[in-house]
């Protein structure tokens, strides 16, 4: 998902594909992901799994530093699932009836437009 990421610029030039800092929960907290966002130099906020912290610590100095994690910046991160969750009021997108993914990312366009044009 973060390879299609474009945000466009304000004022000429190509599209950003490499965004500043990712939030995500426990689920993302492996090491590959987190190695593969240190190499392309995006910054993160991701929870440690318990099970992780646990097996880090019973390697004594060897299990290395813990991941650097900000308590603030992670509830942030609500806001983004809040609007995950009005999003699956539309019985489409909360089921994908769609059959491609370029009907289903634009049924997620108008109904983000939709959500937009009601808070206007």
């Amino acid at each position: 998902m973060l390879e299609r990421i474009r945000v466009r610029r304000l004022g000429v030039g190509r599209p950003r594909c490499r965004p500043d800092h990712v939030i995500a929960d426990k689920a993302y907290s492996s090491r590959g992901f987190r190695a593969y966002l240190r190499k392309r130099g995006i910054g993160h906020t991701i929870p440690e799994k318990i099970d992780q912290q646990r097996h880090r610590r019973n390697r004594g100095r060897r299990g290395g530093r813990p991941p650097t994690f900000d308590r603030e910046t992670y509830r942030r991160r609500n806001t983004v699932e809040r609007c995950f969750n009005q999003l699956k009021h539309f019985r489409g997108i909360a089921t994908r009836f769609d059959k491609t993914a370029a009907s289903y990312e634009a049924a997620v366009s108008l109904a983000s437009f939709l959500l937009w044009a009601r808070s206007v």
